[in-house]
């Protein structure tokens, strides 16, 4: 850990430190503290780093509100460079804050020592946690090819090995951390299963519930599919390092693992990602890719309420060219032509008609030169979840039928996925129409969705999907399976929308969207401008947040 770097302060980090909140503020006056393993460009792997950041700052944009956000310090950060110093003691004011945590395994007792780094960005107040847990991590939740070299145990893509371990500190050093700087906030705002237990502990544990007793909690489920739980097999293992009564773990399993997710519906007020994925997982069958945690939830009287992202235009604002990083301004929500889209549109395909490093990355197939051929896009993990195999299935069927289309692929994920893709890119036929870049950066991917005329997106079940809102913001329309948060996509107006979960379903859609592109190019720019403006009239953060502040009230009330 680092020792002889800049000390701030805790006065200096947080302007008024909260010793006991009132029993019930006005949702426009309160202490939010949020605990993420994600969040903006400090440490990301999906939406949920794109959702914590531009909430924590609508939130933070009231002076009425002071808005903090807990995360890990991992590997491959370096606070110092992201303008971050270590938080001092606030009786040793001369020497950083350290403190340890309890971490107890089954048969060992066990604490581990935790330093502070703090950071004011965009008016949120940011610790990041630095633990030797998390510094040796060089990415948020999978293990990289470099890791797996030092330790072959660690194998490339799965997931930590101490991953439950790793959520537990990141909770107890949070909350040991609002303890030590006399801060109660109004609420705390756990996202997904690496936070879910919190709400428990600090009701269950004798050392919190009193400080904790007018704090709120609200969990939000960013994705309740498995794999998304963070739940533990090991029972023994999460009582220990939990401190939960064995009731609580007994009580709360899911397909005989300790399912966090569950747990916190007993203590706090839990929201999905949007209202139609809240509404599956009540309601339908679907809620079987959860192992039927919303229906679990429903029969214990918990209900599983939705509020459906939103976004910041202006991080994904195409008339900024310098901020986007796409080739040629254009702004699509506006009158007139996109001849900016056009420019850039011409100047990735010329870079893709060539055998160079893309972004970094190098190009698996080619596309011929063919501007006026609609180009359709895909960004995104692959997988399952996201639809891969009725993709293929589609992209198979048309590229024999349909000669008049390109496909260019941004991604990676199951090496089964990505072969099958690479095959299609490379077979005879197709040369010159599939191209596969394998990997991602977020400058490569503004210029992908600024160079799309139409993204797909073919999951098989969806919470709530930001890269439909990107996309529209960049005047690339959606073709969406009709499921989850893919809902606020409407059919013909703005973007294409099927019902059936299928290969033909998709392919018939795409053949709809061509045919507009050739025959009606006025409707496709009317699309194009009503999705943007869509966007801005229901779904910034500014108008979704609103949903937030009625759910803190909830959870107070909930608490009292």
């Amino acid at each position: 850990m680092a020792k002889k770097q800049k000390v701030t302060r805790p006065a200096d980090a947080v302007q008024a430190a909260v010793a006991v909140s009132s029993p019930l503020p006005a949702p426009e006056e309160s202490t939010i503290w949020m605990l993420t393993r994600e969040y903006g460009n400090l440490a990301g792997a999906g939406g949920i780093k794109d959702v914590t950041q531009q909430l924590a700052r609508a939130l933070a944009g009231s002076s009425e509100r002071t808005v903090t956000v807990v995360m890990p310090r991992y590997g491959f950060m370096d606070p110092v460079a992201l303008g971050f110093t270590l938080l001092a003691d606030p009786l040793f004011p001369e020497r950083p804050l350290e403190y340890e945590v309890d971490l107890n395994y089954a048969h060992s007792e066990r604490r581990e020592t935790v330093q502070v780094w703090v950071a004011i960005i965009d008016r949120v107040t940011i610790y990041l946690l630095e633990a030797a847990r998390f510094a040796e991590k060089a990415a948020v939740y999978a293990y990289v090819e470099a890791e797996e070299l030092l330790n072959p145990a660690h194998r490339a893509s799965e997931g930590h090995n101490d991953y439950f371990a790793m959520n537990i500190l990141l909770q107890k050093g949070a909350l040991d951390l609002m303890l030590l700087l006399k801060i109660c906030p109004d609420i705390i705002h756990c996202h997904d299963g690496h936070t879910a237990v919190l709400p428990a502990m600090i009701h269950e544990n004798n050392g919190w519930r009193h400080f904790f007793r007018t704090t709120g909690t609200v969990l939000t489920i960013h994705n309740a599919g498995r794999g998304y739980h963070q739940e533990v097999a090991d029972l023994s293992f999460a009582h220990a390092i939990t401190g939960l009564p064995w009731t609580i773990i007994m009580g709360n399993r899911l397909a005989n693992c300790f399912d966090p997710l569950l747990v916190a519906g007993r203590f706090a007020v839990i929201n999905t990602v949007s209202e139609q994925y809240a509404r599956e997982l009540r309601e339908t069958n679907d809620d079987l890719l959860t192992d039927w945690l919303g229906h679990t939830l429903l029969e214990r009287g918990i209900i599983l309420q939705g509020v459906t992202n939103g976004i910041d235009p202006l991080e994904f604002d195409p008339t900024d060219r310098g901020k986007s990083g796409i080739d040629a301004p254009f702004n699509p929500g506006a009158d007139g032509a996109l001849d900016g889209k056009r420019l850039c549109k011409e100047t990735l395909l010329r870079e893709l008609a060539g055998d160079c490093l893309i972004g970094g990355i190098m190009p698996i197939g080619f596309l011929d030169f063919r501007p006026e051929l609609p180009l359709f896009t895909f960004i995104g993990r692959l997988n399952e979840q996201k639809g891969v195999g009725v993709l293929l299935a589609a992209l198979r069927r048309l590229l024999k039928e349909q000669p008049g289309f390109q496909f260019l692929l941004l991604g990676s994920g199951g090496q089964d996925e990505e072969l099958e893709l690479a095959r299609l890119a490379e077979q005879k036929g197709n040369r010159g129409r599939v191209c596969l870049l394998k990997g991602f950066n977020t400058a490569l991917a503004n210029r992908v969705y600024a160079a799309g005329d139409f993204f797909l997106i073919p999951s098989r079940y969806e919470p709530c999907g930001l890269t439909d809102f990107i996309a529209q913001l960049f005047g690339n329309l959606p073709i969406v399976h009709l499921v989850g948060g893919l809902v606020k996509v409407e059919d013909d107006i703005t973007g294409f929308a099927y019902s059936q979960h299928t290969a033909a379903a998709l392919s018939e859609t795409m053949q709809r969207a061509m045919a507009y592109y050739n025959d009606q190019p006025g409707k496709i720019r009317e699309m194009q401008r009503q999705a943007v403006q869509r966007i801005h009239k229901q779904y910034t953060w500014h108008i979704v947040m609103r949903q937030y502040l009625q759910l803190y009230q909830e959870a107070q009330k909930f608490n009292g």
